[in-house]
C-alpha cells in the first residue's frame, strides 16, 4: 500500500476534525454542534452529492454494465448480511447478531460523500450511477437481517412487521433525498444547474469537515458504554469492514475496470449504517441493543474506513 496515500488521508481536514470531536469529549468540553444544524448539514451532504451524481448520469449511457453494476451493488448488500449473521449468533443472542448484520450489509451515506471527496484529492470521477447504487444498497441487507432474526427466533416467529419494515426502507428520508435529488439532478438543464453549482461544489468539503466534527463528538459519547461488551465486537467492526472492502473490491474487478467505480463498491461494502438500519432497529426489534451495534458502526467501522480503510482499497483496486 502507498504509504503516501495513508499519510496525506490522515492529515485530511476532514478526518482531523473527526478526532478533535472525540477529543473533546474526552476532555469533558462543551463543544457541540446544535441538532437542527447537524441536521441541516447531513441534509445537504445528501443533496450535494444526489446532485452531482444526477447531473455525471445525464452524461452516461445506461448499457449492461451499468444495469449489472445496480445487481451486483445490490447483491453485495444481500449477502454480507447472510454470512455476518452467522458469524455474530455464536456470541450475541439473534436479535443483536440481526442488528448488527443489517448494519454491516447496509451502507453509510456519510462514508461514501467521504469517499468521492477523497476521490477528489486522488483526481479520480465516480460515475454518476455509484450514487444511485449506494441508495439502492440501504435497503436490501435491513430486509435480510429482519427476516434472519424472523427465521431463527424461536420465541416469537411474528414479532416482526416486514410490511413496514420494507415500507421504511423505501421511504427512508436519507434514500429519499439521495435518489430525488439524483432524478432532479438528471433532469436538470445544464445551463440552470451551473447556476447552485457553488452551492454543491464549493461549500462541499467545509460542510463535510464541521459534520465529522459531529460525529466525533457523537461517537466519543458512546465508546464508553461500547467497551463493556468486551473485545469481540472490536475485533469485528474493525476486520470484517476491511475483509468486505478487499473481497468486493477485487470482485468488482469482473463487472468494471473504472477504477473510481471499483474503489466506490469497496467501501459500501466495507461500510456499515449508523442512520437508516438502527431507526429501523427501533421500529421493528426493540429487543436489540442499539448501544452495541451503533457503536461498531459509528465509533469504530466508520474511523478505520476513512483513515486505513480508503487507502487499502484504492491500492488493492489498482493492483487486483
Amino acid at each position: 500500500m502507498n504509504v503516501h496515500l495513508l499519510t496525506e488521508n490522515l492529515t485530511n481536514p476532514a478526518l482531523l476534525f473527526f478526532v478533535l470531536g472525540i477529543v473533546a469529549v474526552y476532555l469533558k468540553s462543551d463543544l457541540e454542534i446544535p441538532p437542527n444544524s447537524s441536521k441541516f448539514i447531513s441534509l445537504y451532504l445528501l443533496f450535494s452529492i444526489g446532485f452531482k451524481g444526477g447531473q455525471e448520469l445525464s452524461h452516461e449511457t445506461l448499457n449492461s454494465e451499468i444495469a449489472l453494476s445496480m445487481l451486483f451493488g445490490v447483491g453485495i448488500a444481500s449477502v454480507i448480511p447472510m454470512y455476518t449473521f452467522f458469524i455474530l449468533k455464536r456470541k450475541f443472542n439473534v436479535f443483536d447478531a440481526g442488528a448488527i448484520a443489517a448494519a454491516y450489509g447496509s451502507v453509510s451515506a456519510v462514508t461514501f460523500v467521504t469517499a468521492v471527496s477523497y476521490l477528489d484529492s486522488q483526481q479520480l470521477l465516480m460515475r454518476g450511477h455509484m450514487v444511485a447504487i449506494m441508495a439502492l444498497m440501504e435497503s436490501p441487507a435491513i430486509i435480510v437481517g429482519l427476516v434472519l432474526i424472523s427465521m431463527y427466533n424461536k420465541q416469537e416467529p411474528t414479532a416482526i412487521k416486514m410490511l413496514g419494515v420494507v415500507k421504511h426502507s423505501f421511504t427512508n428520508g436519507s434514500v429519499l433525498l439521495i435518489l430525488g435529488s439524483l432524478i432532479i439532478g438528471y433532469f436538470a438543464d445544464a445551463k440552470q444547474a451551473e447556476g447552485i453549482k457553488p452551492f454543491t461544489n464549493d461549500l462541499f468539503k467545509g460542510f463535510l469537515a464541521i459534520f465529522l466534527l459531529d460525529m466525533g463528538i457523537v461517537s466519543g459519547r458512546k465508546l464508553k458504554s461500547f467497551f463493556s461488551y468486551g473485545a469481540f465486537p472490536l475485533i469485528f467492526a474493525i476486520v470484517v469492514p476491511l475483509f468486505n472492502g478487499c473481497l468486493f473490491g477485487i470482485a468488482s474487478g469482473a463487472i468494471t475496470t473504472d477504477v473510481a467505480d471499483r474503489f466506490i463498491f469497496a467501501i459500501l461494502a466495507a461500510s456499515a449504517s449508523y442512520i437508516a438500519v438502527p431507526a429501523a432497529m427501533k421500529i421493528t426489534v426493540p429487543k436489540a441493543d442499539a448501544g452495541l451495534f451503533l457503536p461498531m458502526a459509528l465509533a469504530v467501522t466508520f474511523p478505520i474506513n476513512i483513515t486505513i480503510g480508503m487507502p487499502l482499497y484504492l491500492f488493492v483496486v489498482q493492483h487486483f
